[in-house]
């Protein structure tokens, strides 16, 4: 792609003046300098709107105002803070990175972006974000935002999800990036992407680029930007056994490299399709419980951005805790489920089904 200097310099200038001027985007971490809070949040938003981890960073901020106290936080209290925002290696990765800058950093966080970026848990996006907001280094953010916003303007069609492409994007942003001001240049350009420049329904009429907008010109914005690959999305069927032993519930800790690493569940039959009662009763791993009677409870769907869990719940009254014959789980009384870290489609049905 030959785009003109004239050109960069202009999209550069237009970017920050609509930022200094028209930017009305308030975010409690814009602003923020303290590289544990930035680094928080970039944690907290990764493939997560703005509006959903506002809370959750307000929340974090709160219960752990700098990295020494979140490293000493106990798992489960920190997954369960989580709870809610999915992808729960990210939390995983928050853990560990907390703790490694607490023992073999004495607490202080990196101030340069090769060590930024040697942290377990980020990437080359959220290493420059840290490096640019946090310390002010020239390092230029390419996210969602950043490949919509310039892709439309400067008319990419190079899929961005193709290696030409991912380098063509990082070279054209570095390019782009007022180095003397690299914080405003990138928080300018992930506002403009969130706030004018949409997925859907952009708002074209207000963009101060529209005239010099390819995308606009072309009468084709909603083509940008160009992707090659589609998502194949794994259905899974998942039917949770609820064993209940007079007030208490028998849960199994997550522990697999899978889904919902860390997290709690009941009892679970995985098949390849949704099973019946009776054909439920007949899988090989029921036979780890000793027979009593079994009532469908339920269902839910919760689409993940790789797989879709259809989940079916069904409840059965153990007369004896012996009579699950399995290690590998416990009984947990149910008033203290509420401490306990599950996964957003099993929080939906315990709530509505009242068990916390």
């Amino acid at each position: 792609m030959n785009t003109t200097k004239t050109l960069k310099l202009f999209f550069t200038k237009q970017l920050l003046h609509w930022h200094q001027n028209e930017n009305l985007r308030a975010l409690p971490w814009k602003q923020e300098t303290d590289p544990y809070k930035i680094w928080l949040s970039e944690i907290i938003l990764q493939q997560t709107r703005a509006e959903q981890g506002l809370p959750y960073y307000l929340k974090f901020t709160q219960q752990y105002p700098t990295v020494e106290e979140l490293a000493n936080a106990p798992d489960e209290e920190v997954f369960r803070m989580w709870q809610g925002l999915g992808y729960y290696n990210r939390c995983k990765n928050l853990l560990h990175t907390a703790r490694t800058i607490t023992t073999n950093l004495k607490g202080r966080f990196p101030d340069t972006h090769s060590e930024i970026l040697a942290l377990k848990g980020i990437g080359e996006y959220t290493a420059a974000a840290i490096a640019s907001f946090a310390f002010g280094l020239p390092y230029a953010v390419v996210d969602g935002n950043v490949h919509r916003v310039l892709a439309r303007f400067f008319g990419i069609e190079t899929p961005v999800d193709s290696s030409e492409g991912k380098k063509e994007f990082q070279t054209l942003a570095s390019e782009l990036l007022d180095k003397e001001n690299s914080a405003a240049y990138n928080q300018a350009i992930m506002d403009h992407g969130a706030t004018v420049c949409t997925p859907a329904a952009p708002k074209c009429n207000e963009c101060i680029f529209q005239k010099n907008c390819l995308a606009f010109q072309k009468e084709a914005v909603s083509l940008f930007p160009v992707k090659s690959k589609s998502i194949k999305v794994r259905k899974r069927y998942f039917h949770y056994l609820l064993l209940r032993h007079e007030n208490k519930l028998w849960l199994k800790k997550r522990t697999e490299k899978d889904i919902w690493q860390n997290l709690y569940e009941p009892f679970l039959i995985e098949h390849d399709h949704k099973l019946n009662v009776e054909e439920l009763t007949q899988h090989p791993t029921f036979g780890l419980i000793k027979k009593a009677a079994l009532s469908y409870t339920g269902s839910s769907t919760q689409r993940l951005t790789h797989q879709q869990i259809e989940a079916t719940f069904f409840t059965m009254n153990v007369a004896a805790t012996e009579h699950v014959k399995t290690e590998n789980g416990e009984w947990i009384p149910i008033e203290l489920l509420k401490k306990i870290p599950f996964p957003k489609t099993l929080v939906s049905f315990l709530e509505k089904n009242f068990y916390f």
